[in-house]
């Protein structure tokens, strides 16, 4: 029995997003990095699951850092009292959902997910 999907590449492709009422339309990864990386306040990030494969890839692909080191950052952020953590849901749809109802959030999902609700604004090579 094969999945409905079955036909589709093995990676999936990771975009980010931001809510559908968000003025940006564009992002190269570099920017994406400094809202990931608490370097700047503009957006507020949030995040999938930790330990998650897309977590893990994201961030690889738009920070060079793993999520250990990523987490880390964020740990002395927290600690000095200049960022709070992004919020973390455990799921595309949750993320989705968070990104759109506030103009100010961006995240990442996988490109499947993507609907209406949201724009995309980078897509992961």
């Amino acid at each position: 029995m094969f999945a409905a999907g079955a036909v589709l590449p093995v990676r999936a492709e990771t975009v980010v997003i931001v809510s559908a009422k968000n003025p940006a339309t564009r992002m190269f990864s570099e920017q994406a990095a400094q809202f990931f990386l608490g370097k700047s306040t503009m957006f507020t990030p949030v995040d999938q699951a930790d330990g998650s494969a897309i977590r893990n890839e994201f961030y690889k692909k738009v920070t060079d850092k793993d999520a250990a080191q990523v987490k880390a950052i964020w740990s002395k952020l927290v600690f000095t009292g200049k960022a709070q953590a992004p919020k973390e849901f455990k799921s595309n749809a949750e993320v989705k959902k968070a990104v759109a109802d506030d103009p100010k959030a961006i995240g990442y999902i996988d490109k499947s997910a993507v609907d209406d609700t949201v724009k995309v604004i980078l897509t992961l090579q």
